[in-house]
């Protein structure tokens, strides 16, 4: 019974919960705080020294994200694809790739923003917790990749269906319920990242064309007001 309910609050409730919150949260801080819609440099990570692993960690990411997007749009043809071993190898390797370089890419952004003062002092406790879940989220997905294998393959003929059905607003839990926990757990750690996206930076993705993909690593000096100042 507990189970059953805690299934329903993860998979039923909580995605229509982050859904609500997304929309919301992404209309009042475009229509209240319009000026945040641009990023500021936290330098994190924003400079020279660890423009390194910025690039790849953003390309990256984008790969891995649009690869879940197809999968979720077209699952039939997936699967299709998958029908050859060839191809499925391809795809699975591929996918592992990208993740694994988003994962130690952001590992590299995450110590190397901690090591710059500039970093630390500009970046605030919520932007801090937004990486963390991130390194959370992509390590959970490679350690499905790896632990779960042909996972283009069930994602197509599982997750989709789930995603699907929620859209159409008829909840089909059984799809997910009997998944393994760290599917599971990497579901739900994506409704959290919905939830608190439009509260962090991570709402500059929705800026159309984003010049955050491709635009040279910045160095920010910030000056400060003198407390004298009138």
């Amino acid at each position: 019974m507990a189970n059953g309910f805690a299934n329903e609050l993860c998979f039923i409730a909580l995605p229509y919960l982050a859904a609500f919150i997304f929309l919301l949260g992404i209309i009042l801080r475009y229509r209240l705080i319009r000026d945040s819609w641009a990023s500021f440099s936290a330098q994190f990570p924003e400079n020279h020294k660890h423009s390194w692993a910025s690039a790849p960690f953003r390309y990256s990411l984008i790969t891995v994200l649009v690869g879940h997007f197809v999968a979720f749009l077209v699952p039939q043809q997936i699967l299709a694809w998958n029908s050859r071993p060839a191809r499925l190898y391809i795809l699975e390797i591929t996918a592992l790739i990208f993740g694994l370089l988003a994962l130690v890419a952001l590992v590299g952004a995450i110590f190397s923003g901690a090591g710059v003062s500039k970093g630390r002092e500009v970046a605030n406790g919520f932007d801090w917790v937004v990486m963390m879940l991130l390194l959370v989220q992509i390590a959970c997905g490679v350690c499905v990749a790896v632990f779960y294998p042909w996972g283009s393959s069930w994602f197509a003929a599982a997750i989709a269906p789930y995603l699907w059905s929620l859209v159409r607003f008829k909840p089909a839990l059984g799809y997910v319920a009997l998944m393994p926990v760290l599917v599971r757990m990497h579901v739900v750690l994506a409704y959290v990242l919905i939830v608190v996206a439009p509260f962090t930076r991570l709402v500059h993705v929705l800026i159309a064309p984003n010049p955050y993909l491709w635009r040279r690593s910045q160095a920010v000096q910030w000056v400060r007001a003198s407390k004298e100042a009138v």
